[in-house]
Order: structure tokens, then C-alpha cells, then sequence
């Protein structure tokens, strides 16, 4: 029966994990900024076009369906072109993995950084993700999978348990709970429940880590401890730069500097004009007859 039910579940993580055909991000990352900006420690956010990426996006009503780790090079895994494996994610039907950071360089993406977080704690939250990959996703429970084929309507405060619900481990190993529960082994607040306390004389914040099931790949765009990087403005962007369907480039930048004449041509040397002897002498004013 065990058997049975792991092909099953196996069929339907085949069948949500497929891509949509026809998909075009409205803004895709430039590869070599990417590159150059992304830390270890950064969440890298991604517009993912699966089948389960569109119920996610539903569910949360946000536009991040998946989220990865970059932890910088993985010892060992590299791309057969050679390509060093950069990043740690948890995918419905593989578990935890490692992947090339230009899996992602055609989806829509957004980089989440972790503010002020030591240098020994970013090495702790990167080692935490690394050390799971083999952590398979539990397809024998069916229901964490089978539930996201009927996409009903869903009240909002319901949708994030939707996430959980009836849960064992394979749902506390998605995507953005692998990652909440890196950040949590740093004690590095995501999205906290907080509660206030206050007195005469002090009022203080007492920050509760919710459960790491609960967490959304939206949870770092939104959270007040992570900043939004965008490779474009941190390499420098001049609007006076862009070029515009619109309005016609300047003649300087297409045509280069030019002359209507292939040679420079100068002016013809200026010769005083001899008196033509034969012409009639000019005629006083005084004998001319009126």
C-alpha cells in the first residue's frame, strides 16, 4: 500500500512541478548583475510558471512562488558544462537541492538580504541549508499534494494555512520553510509575531518566531529585517541613458560625428579683381543732363 500511494504521489508532484507554456516575465534579470551583486545569505525570489506556482501566487497574492538560498559554491555540485551550483532550494517532488544560479536567468527575481547579520551567522544559515541537501519531499502524504489540483476560492485569512494544513514534515521542507528555518537557527527575525508590553516606566517588544511551515516566499520581500536589492540601481542607472521607442535617438549617438563633405574643403584665396581698362570712364555727376 505504501508503494502504492508513493507513485501516486510521486504522478501528481510530476504533474504540478510541469511548467505553463507560454510564459514572458515582464521584467527579467540582468545575468551579469545578478552575478555581480548577490551575496551568500540572500534570498533570491523567483516569478516561477509551474503549475503549483500559479496556486501559490493565489494563495498569497503575491507574485513570488518559490524561494532560494544563495549560499555561494556547493563542494562537489557543479553543472556538466561545469557551472558551480550556487544556491539551496526545495522543490515539491525532488526535496533539497542544489542549482546553478542561471536556472533562474529568464524568470522575473528579486534579491532579499538579510540586514546587518554577522559574518559568522550568515556562515551558520548557509551551512544549515547545505547540510539538507538529500532531504527528500515526502510524497506519501498525498494530501499536501493532492489539495493543490482543485484551486477553490479561499477565504484570505485562511490562505497561509492553506500552506500547512494537515501537514507532516514534507510541508515544513517547501521552499520558504527550508529558509525560515535556516534564518531561524541565527535567532534572525523574518516575520515575528510581536507582542508589546508596556509599564510606567519602560515598553519593550517580545518577538515570537512563528512556525516555519507558516512562512511565504512574500514573507521576505515584506519583511521589515530584509532589504530589496536591485542589481539595475546598484550598478548605476542614469534615466538619461535609456532610449526610448518614442522619441528619436540623438543624431550624435547614431550617426557618430560626420561632415557632409568626405574631405575638408577650404575657402578659394581671395584675389583683388583688375580694372577693365576698356571699360567707359565714370562720368561726373555734375555733366550728367537731367
Amino acid at each position: 500500500m505504501g508503494t502504492v500511494i508513493d507513485s501516486v504521489g510521486k504522478l501528481i508532484a510530476r504533474y504540478l512541478s510541469k511548467e505553463v507554456p507560454g510564459y514572458a516575465p515582464f521584467t527579467p534579470s540582468e545575468p551579469e548583475y545578478l552575478k555581480d551583486v548577490i551575496q551568500p545569505g540572500d534570498v533570491l525570489l523567483i516569478e516561477g510558471n509551474s503549475r503549483i506556482s500559479g496556486v501559490i501566487k493565489y494563495l498569497t497574492q503575491s507574485t513570488w512562488s518559490h524561494a532560494a538560498l544563495y549560499v555561494g559554491a556547493v563542494d562537489g555540485a557543479k553543472e556538466p558544462g561545469g557551472e558551480q551550483h550556487v544556491l539551496i532550494e526545495a522543490e515539491i517532488g525532488e526535496g533539497v537541492t542544489s542549482a546553478p544560479l542561471s536556472k533562474y536567468f529568464a524568470y522575473h527575481t528579486r534579491v532579499c538580504r538579510p540586514v546587518g547579520l554577522s559574518r559568522e551567522d550568515r556562515e551558520t544559515v548557509c551551512r544549515y541549508a547545505v547540510d539538507r541537501i538529500g532531504f527528500g519531499y515526502d510524497t506519501k502524504n498525498i494530501l499536501d499534494l493532492a489539495r493543490y489540483l482543485f484551486p477553490l476560492p479561499v477565504p484570505q485569512r485562511w490562505r497561509r494555512r492553506m500552506i500547512a494544513l494537515g501537514s507532516g514534515d514534507p510541508t515544513k521542507i517547501i521552499c520558504s520553510a527550508l529558509i525560515a528555518q535556516a534564518f531561524d537557527a541565527v535567532r534572525y527575525p523574518i516575520l515575528p509575531k510581536v507582542t508589546r508590553a508596556g509599564s510606567r516606566h519602560a515598553r519593550r517588544e517580545i518577538l515570537h518566531i512563528r512556525d516555519s511551515s507558516l512562512y511565504m516566499p512574500r514573507d521576505f520581500d515584506i519583511s521589515p529585517y530584509f532589504e530589496v536589492v536591485k542589481p539595475t540601481i546598484v550598478h548605476g542607472f542614469d534615466y538619461r541613458a535609456l532610449h526610448w521607442a518614442d522619441k528619436q535617438k540623438p543624431l550624435g549617438e547614431v550617426a557618430g560625428s560626420f561632415s557632409v563633405f568626405p574631405e575638408a574643403i577650404g575657402s578659394p584665396p581671395l584675389i583683388p579683381e583688375e580694372i577693365d581698362k576698356k571699360a567707359p570712364a565714370a562720368v561726373p555727376t555734375e555733366k550728367v543732363n537731367v
